[in-house]
């Protein structure tokens, strides 16, 4: 059974879509500029900085642009290039253009037995362009080819009166329910994104019976104090400049196109983490982060069993999703931590300066 090594959340600086959700942050700071983002290196390039070998083994990818992900088809060839390379591929899409599927559909079955589609499923989008046939027609070309997915909707109030609606829909094309997130603020604290107070707000979306949202929801708004692998274990990649930081927040620890035979100087953040809570700890706390919490496998949280008792993972990815980072990466000595966090301290220091500032 194939480890992973390290998870790699890359963003794809493409801030314009198909859609106009009006939860996506890009909305939301009316950032749409109708631009798609130009990668300045070939794809075999990217593939070579980004190496099994470089990277210390196999590596789960998670591809998200700022926008819809798809719209360039320099990600096509990228993720047949990371999937060659021996990686495994997660891309998040709104599963509307058609041609980029019918493209991916053709990489075969053993790339593809290591690719996943997060499939945000946008229901009010999708009717006002009348796209849900085909948004389920593509998830089926993806499933039929062997890829793994899962369908995922950002819960807002708007969408409160027509959640039979989408239940029906969902079990009547596809077989199951979709998963659940948790929409957020794009502000300081990082809110969730609702009129209703947070245990109103579970009551409504816990009816989908979702995994994934059990365990947001039992994270969301919680300060981590542990210390934290991200920057080692798993990095925040921009896809475009080559950027590689910590997390979300922390410091850039290396570029990756710039001398790509060199080792990659990792560094975790360890007990520097300055975000209000870990919103996306669905994957980097699921993945084993910070070692010491009990959390579901990931694969828990994505996969669904249909009425017709197929899953949405398929065995392979399934397995590899099922598996933690500390089981291919060692945990560090306590002498180590110190260093760590010594290294890291100007960080912190200088985010709180720059709060203080600001206020």
């Amino acid at each position: 059974m194939e480890k992973i090594k390290r998870f790699i959340d890359c963003y794809i600086p493409t801030e314009t879509c198909n859609f106009r959700c009006h939860y996506c942050y890009v909305t939301q700071h009316r950032k749409f500029n109708n631009k798609i983002a130009k990668f300045n290196y070939e794809p075999s390039y990217i593939r070579k900085a980004l190496s099994r070998e470089r990277l210390g083994g196999i590596c789960l990818f998670n591809l998200c642009a700022g926008g819809e992900t798809l719209l360039s088809e320099d990600v096509v060839k990228i993720t047949k290039e990371l999937l060659e390379e021996g990686h495994y591929v997660m891309i998040v899409t709104n599963g509307s253009l058609t041609k980029r599927f019918q493209e991916i559909s053709e990489f075969g079955k053993e790339k593809l037995s290591r690719l996943f589609f997060k499939f945000s499923f946008h229901y009010m989008e999708l009717k006002r362009l009348n796209l849900l046939d085909t948004f389920f027609k593509n998830v089926e070309l993806m499933e039929k080819a062997g890829a793994s997915y899962t369908l995922e909707i950002t819960p807002t109030d708007e969408l409160e009166p027509y959640i039979d609606e989408i239940k029906e829909v969902c079990m009547s094309k596809n077989g199951a329910l979709p998963h659940i997130t948790i929409g957020r603020k794009d502000s300081e604290d990082i809110p969730v994104l609702t009129e209703h107070n947070f245990e109103d707000y579970k009551k409504i979306w816990k009816t989908f019976d979702s995994k994934l949202f059990e365990f947001k929801s039992e994270i969301f708004g919680k300060k981590r104090k542990e210390f934290c692998y991200a920057g080692d274990w798993s990095v925040y990649l921009n896809l475009i400049t080559g950027d590689m930081r910590q997390c979300y927040c922390g410091k850039v620890i290396d570029n990756v196109y710039k001398n790509p035979e060199q080792p990659i100087k990792f560094c975790a953040i360890g007990n520097n983490c300055t975000m209000p809570h870990c919103y996306n700890g669905h994957a980097f706390l699921a993945l084993g982060d910070i070692p010491e919490l009990e959390t579901p496998k990931y694969a828990e949280l994505r996969n669904r069993k249909k009425k017709n008792g197929d899953e949405w993972l398929k065995d392979e990815m399934k397995s590899f999703m099922s598996n933690k980072l500390n089981e291919s990466n060692e945990e560090y000595s306590n002498l180590k931590k110190t260093k760590i966090n010594l290294r890291n301290k100007p960080i912190k220091v200088l985010k709180s300066i720059k709060r203080k500032l600001v206020k």
